[in-house]
């Protein structure tokens, strides 16, 4: 243990050398039997006198929990081995061991215990629970709410997991357990907080508590209304009913603006209960209906503008909303007073800009992006109120609509008369029509809208002139929301409003303010995306005229030192790339300088991973754009790239290698057919080989896509070499794991595709003995899928009898079985599609038409593959014709933090058998060549096949007279 203390000591140190050896002992050590509960023994002893250690140590078990526990993880578990023994030892003690441990220290065995309980709960660890509501009786308040939110942490999954039996069972087995204690719980907590009422150290915990509480019965009812709860609605509704008015000045503090107090919190989540019963229109709760409203009224009038009170005030609106929309509670809210109550009361004073806004638009521009453009978990005011207003609107369409518009108006007014002092009046009005005028709203754009409101007339005269007026000092918010407009109204505007407001947009890149310029920056970008029926609407010939001024505009913004990587602006550069398409060559050197000057930059700290990923997808649209048609080009971007790549190599940037990686793939696979792989490609090779760097998963399959180009373009250089033994011990390493078969196996389709058969063949037996022993240890679906792929490959390109060879030559007749226990049973619980569909039938028609044929013996098992390949062919997801997987170009494009793959820089999907371009012909026409040469071993099959399976059996008739051919 003094050992592991000094590891652990040594990850906290400032020295990077010192730091990453004590990761890499840590690695190694995670994998010996027994470390687990070494370490946890370290956590739990309060001897070790740093407290960090203990923390690190905390860290460390419950990562070892993350990565080891889950034995059938689709990705592995990095070589971890927790022994049965170990594995109950730390369930019987960890819950013990978070209630004794230091605050920090607990959070880490809170989440331990809930990684462990995403696995094992309840099947394999049923004493959890009752340890659990046992200590919901400790006298200490800290303790009990730790508890709580280590339960809490395990029930949210019943909130997002799809319906299913055993989730139902699941949930009734917290139930029988939970439901009780937690009702009792909560009441004493209750009880308990009126009596500590002068005391703040006994009253937090038991608030907290108290919330906790109330989001485990949120996971609780979230699936359905349980009878325990409708049977104690009104207790639990007369304790929600108290904490709505509850004040206590000990909990809160006049003077914060920003952090939520305990009593927030706790409102919040009971408002949020009452959203959740509104919503499922629960009979048991509509007598409660009429005087919750009330409450959840009165207290969303009370609240301050103090950023504080935001997730309770988006919380009330939301849940005033789901009211309003509904015609059942019409009655509540129909009266025009009412209506006119929420405008100005509630919709108006959450639209407003207030003084935190402003500062945050100037001081912090990225949050304030985060929180108007993109939303985050909690929805901002504006938001929510503009979504109440398009509740209003669909139960009280003529009535909103005119109550907004005289708003409209009036705030408009008041803007006119005081232009420089009264600017917010202006934003408010147009966030208001935003409010009543969208109907319909997604991802794409506005699809419907009120048709009480002109929207173009509002453009015309409220958005347009602020835009025209591009000095960036004046009303710089106002200037913001309106590009906001018109980037939220794209789909209502014609290309020639498009040209008309793109160099207004341009313009105000040069904004000063962040926020103007990004928004700007974003409007250009949906523009760009934006469709008319099939095509876009400001394609390439639209933009062209404005592609200097437009890059000019964006790089000046990526070249200022003084602001931080704009996403935004990256993704609009990224965009304007690929919509320009050829009209890209004029610029493509002065666009690919800017773009490694900025790699340059960021190489040294990269902080925005998603600014990374679209730098380097802009610079895979340029590789793509130019060297696809003139593949000559291609010599000239390596010469441009290789020196900023080399650098993130040599620095070793994590971040970026996968990046690098995946360009060097493309460029290699755009180079002429007749360049070879040239000297820098050749040098770069032997390192790709090299272990270490296939440890980090993230290298993985930029690295495997990046071979796989090598295999494609200079197969016999690598063969010359003497590298190929390398390439094979690299995909024996990457198949003996889960998380990194799929790119053994796409590394082992090009090495069969692309290296002589001459150097494969001696190597095929120890590949099938590799493939099998993983077979036979480790067998999921996917593994099956993509063996069979593999087989179906492997035998299309050397036939049947070949293939047979090999297998039995490992085992006698395990052709056979693999035929008949593996693959052709996946064939019917896994079907292929589109590519791998065609292979199939190529590889199957081998097995079923060579001549020698290794299945003429076994006419059952021919048979059954005559079925698997009829399945195939008469399936209507199938796409057997060989169409290529072609990916949807509106893909969510950006980073992933496992693996982000570089759309631009995509591997054209290589098919094996280009050559054969109708396969059902090809099959049909081997089958009759077949049945030429084995007359009568056919006939008595298909006979019988069409009693068992008459319309795979007629359908293959049918194929017969298409092909003009008769058995």
């Amino acid at each position: 243990m003094d050992q592991l203390q000094t590891v652990l000591s040594q990850t906290l140190s400032h020295d990077s050398a010192i730091r990453r050896a004590a990761e890499n002992n840590l690695s190694a050590a995670q994998k010996i039997s027994g470390h687990p509960l070494t370490v946890l023994r370290l956590v739990a002893s309060s001897d070790v006198a740093n407290g960090a250690i203990r923390q690190a140590a905390a860290v460390h078990f419950k990562n070892i929990v993350k990565k080891g526990w889950d034995t059938n993880a689709e990705d592995g578990n990095e070589g971890i081995e927790i022994s049965e023994h170990d594995r109950k030892l730390i369930q019987s003690h960890l819950v013990e061991l978070m209630c004794t441990v230091p605050h920090q220290i607990q959070a880490q065995c809170s989440e331990a215990i809930s990684l462990i309980a995403a696995v094992d709960f309840p099947s394999k660890w049923d004493n959890l629970l009752p340890e659990l509501v046992q200590k919901f009786s400790s006298p200490d308040p800290n303790i009990v709410s730790g508890v709580l939110l280590t339960a809490n942490s395990i029930f949210k999954r019943f909130r997002y997991q799809q319906r299913s039996d055993s989730l139902y069972s699941d949930i009734l087995y917290v139930l029988e357990r939970l439901q009780a204690p937690l009702l009792t719980l909560f009441k004493s907590t209750g009880l308990a907080v009126e009596g500590y009422a002068n005391d703040a150290t006994q009253l937090r915990p038991r608030v907290t508590a108290l919330r906790t509480m109330c989001r485990i019965f949120y996971s609780l009812n979230y699936q359905d209304l349980p009878e325990y709860f409708e049977d104690h609605m009104s207790e639990w509704m007369d304790e929600f009913s108290k904490y709505l008015t509850y004040t206590n000045p000990l909990l809160t503090d006049a003077d914060e603006e920003e952090e939520p107090s305990l009593i927030d919190g706790l409102q919040a989540a009971i408002v949020e209960n009452l959203h959740l019963y509104a919503s499922k229109d629960e009979e048991a709760f509509i007598p409660f209906l009429p005087t919750f409203t009330s409450l959840v009224w009165n207290l969303v009038l009370g609240i301050s503008s103090y950023s504080k009170h935001d997730i309770l005030a988006t919380t009330c609106i939301k849940f005033l909303s789901s009211l309003i929309e509904k015609l059942m509670h019409k009655k509540l809210f129909q009266e025009e007073g009412t209506l006119r109550q929420i405008v100005s009361k509630i919709v108006i004073p959450n639209l407003m800009i207030r003084e935190i806004d402003v500062e945050q638009f100037e001081d912090d521009p990225q949050e304030f992006i985060i929180g108007d453009i993109e939303g985050n978990d909690t929805e901002s005011r504006r938001k929510c109120s503009q979504n109440l207003l398009r509740a209003m609107c669909r139960q009280f369409d003529t009535e909103t609509t005119a109550i907004c518009s005289e708003h409209i108006t009036s705030m408009l007014s008041e803007f006119t008369a005081a232009p420089t002092s009264k600017w917010a009046a202006k934003d408010a009005a147009i966030h208001l029509f935003l409010g009543i005028s969208i109907k319909l709203e997604s991802s794409h754009g506005v699809s419907a809208v009120n048709e009480k409101v002109d929207v173009l007339d509002f453009f015309t005269a409220n958005i347009l002139t602020e835009l025209q007026d591009t000095n960036p000092s004046v009303r710089p918010m106002v200037k913001a929301t309106a590009i906001k407009f018109v980037s939220t109204y794209r789909n209502q505007f014609s290309k020639e409003h498009m040209t008309a407001l793109m160099p207004l947009l341009i313009a105000h890149l040069a904004s000063p303010s962040v926020v103007v310029h990004t928004y700007s920056a974003i409007a250009i970008e949906k523009f760009l995306i934006s469709k008319e029926e099939t095509r876009y609407k400001f394609g390439c010939a639209e933009l062209k005229p404005f592609l200097e001024p437009l890059f000019t505009g964006l790089f000046a913004i990526v070249d200022n030192a003084d602001w931080n990587e704009n996403e935004y602006v990256m993704k609009c550069i990224m965009r304007s790339l690929n919509s320009a398409k050829d009209d890209i060559m004029a610029v493509t050197q002065i666009v690919l300088e800017k773009l490694n000057a900025a790699l340059v930059v960021v190489a040294k700290n990269p902080r925005n991973p998603q600014y990374n990923h679209y730098m380097f997808e802009s610079i895979a649209v340029l590789v793509k754009s130019v060297c696809r048609k003139h593949p000559e080009n291609t010599v000239a971007f390596e010469g441009l790239l290789f020196p900023p790549f080399q650098n993130v190599l040599q620095l070793d940037v994590s971040e970026f290698t996968p990046y690098v990686f995946q360009i060097l793939a493309q460029l290699l696979e755009y180079r002429p057919g007749n360049a070879g792989l040239g000297e820098a490609y050749s040098t770069l090779f032997p390192p790709l080989l090299t272990p270490s760097l296939w440890e980090r998963k993230g290298n993985i399959p930029a690295l495997s896509r990046l071979l796989q180009a090598y295999l494609q373009k200079g197969s016999s250089e690598i063969v010359s070499s003497g590298q190929f033994s390398g390439l094979l011990g690299v995909f024996q390493k990457l198949v003996s794991s889960r998380s990194s078969e799929v790119e053994a196996f796409a590394l082992l389709g090009a090495i069969t595709q692309f290296i002589p058969a001459e150097v494969l063949k001696p190597q095929l037996k120890s590949i099938f003995q590799i493939l099998l022993v993983r077979l036979q240890h480790g067998k999921t679906p996917r593994y099956v899928r993509h063996l069979t792929s593999y087989f179906a490959q492997h035998v299309g390109k050397y036939g049947s009898q070949n293939t047979f060879e090999v297998w039995n030559e490992i085992q006698p007749n395990l052709g056979l079985m693999l035929i008949s226990q593996v693959w052709i049973p996946r064939l019917s619980t896994d079907p292929p599609t589109k590519l791998e569909a065609k292979m199939q039938i190529v590889g199957l028609t081998k097995i079923l038409c060579d001549n020698p044929n290794p299945l003429v013996c076994e006419k059952q098992v021919w048979a059954q593959t005559l079925v698997g390949i009829l399945k195939i062919l008469t399936s209507q997801s199938a796409n057997f014709d060989g169409s290529l997987d072609n990916t949807d170009e509106e893909v969510t494009i950006g980073y992933d933090p496992t693996y982000s793959r570089l759309y631009f820089a995509t591997r054209s999907i290589v098919d094996p058998f280009v050559e054969l371009t109708d396969a059902p012909s090809a099959f049909i026409g081997a089958l009759h060549q077949f049945s030429a040469a084995q007359p009568g071993f056919i006939t008595p099959i298909i006979e019988q096949g069409l009693q068992h399976n008459p319309k795979l059996f007629t359908a293959l008739d049918v194929m017969f007279q298409k092909v003009g051919v008769r058995l």
